[in-house]
């Protein structure tokens, strides 16, 4: 099996950054996570209701949430000890940085879809 990435913060909003990463991932062969509170299934996959609940290691987790809810998702990230940590556009804060780094993870402040060699409008809505 290739590399594994919880996409914390997944939709079912086609339209959504986070679920065009589910997409990403999937089509560069990885196996894809998604982390969303309501359960359920994104793009076929089971979505998650914590990170807690991935029944495996993840190599990469990639943030998809607003700054204020991604603070609070911080500490379940740590526990999971990923790799790799991405924080996307639009979901980095300064403190979301600092309680990160606190907590030893290092966040790649990039977009991951793009990291990956995609870009979101080759997924569309």
């Amino acid at each position: 099996m290739g590399k594994s990435v919880a996409v914390v913060g997944a939709s079912a909003d086609r339209s959504k950054y986070s679920n065009k990463a589910v997409r990403a991932y999937l089509r560069a062969g990885w196996q894809v996570y998604p982390v969303n509170p309501k359960g359920g299934l994104i793009e076929g996959l089971t979505a998650y209701k914590t990170i807690e609940e991935i029944p495996a290691k993840v190599d990469r987790v990639t943030l998809y949430l607003p700054p204020a809810v991604g603070v609070g998702a911080l500490e379940q990230i740590s526990r999971a000890k990923p790799a790799e940590f991405f924080v996307n556009p639009g979901a980095e804060s300064d403190e979301l940085v600092t309680k990160a780094k606190v907590l030893g993870l290092s966040p790649v402040l990039a977009c991951s879809i793009i990291e990956i060699g995609a870009r979101p409008g080759e997924f569309p809505d």
